[in-house]
């Protein structure tokens, strides 16, 4: 899996762009978000990557921020969402806006949004719901506090090992802001999973 590329930007046709990397040229596709954000031809630029692979086809995405790279992935999750759509949804709205619209259930919001009809707005809003409580999406909203990194890490790893992300949140919530490495921070939750309850 390719997670990031650092490299002179050779060329920039939203969505498309052409990275050079150590002599090589990636061709990556970008949601508008991350394109306006981009240096000029010539410049050096560093994106997160996600990595598409199908049977006839490999597809390298780049995004500006973790959060953009995290919703993308989680909407490609969601029924009848592909690629397409998911770089239309974080080009028609930032990863804030689309937060507060699923958690405000704003289905008129995301009807806007190119791809988007009524059913699978709806459909957003359901199977998103969960998923923009993320730390990592969460902390993007104006107001909120930012997730630490360690702490949506260890969020990850809860809900790799098997836990409800509801559960794993209310479990890492129960854990003293003292405590700052993943490490840590697991080892303290299942610690105090796994102690009888009296």
């Amino acid at each position: 899996m390719i997670g990031s590329l650092r490299g002179v930007l050779l060329d920039k046709e939203p969505p498309f762009l052409l990275l050079e990397v150590g002599g090589v040229g990636y061709e990556v596709e970008a949601p508008l978000s991350t394109c306006f954000k981009l240096p000029d031809v010539g410049e050096q630029v560093c994106l997160k990557t996600h990595l598409l692979v199908r049977e006839d086809q490999h597809t390298l995405f780049g995004f500006s921020t973790d959060s953009e790279r995290r919703l993308f992935r989680d909407l490609l999750k969601v029924s009848g969402i592909g690629a397409k759509i998911a770089l239309g949804v974080l080009s028609g709205m930032t990863v804030e806006a689309f937060v507060r619209a699923v958690e405000t259930e704003d289905v008129a919001a995301l009807v806007r949004l190119p791809g988007i009809g009524r059913k699978t707005a709806e459909r957003l809003v359901i199977e998103m719901r969960d998923r923009v409580r993320h730390p990592a999406l969460a902390g993007s909203l104006g107001g909120g506090k930012p997730a630490s990194e360690p702490r949506a890490e260890a969020l990850d790893a809860l809900v790799a090992l098997g836990y409800k992300a509801p559960e794993a949140r209310r479990m890492l919530d129960r854990v003293p802001e003292s405590v700052t490495s993943t490490e840590d921070l697991l080892r303290t939750v299942l610690r105090s999973a796994a102690a009888p309850r009296g």
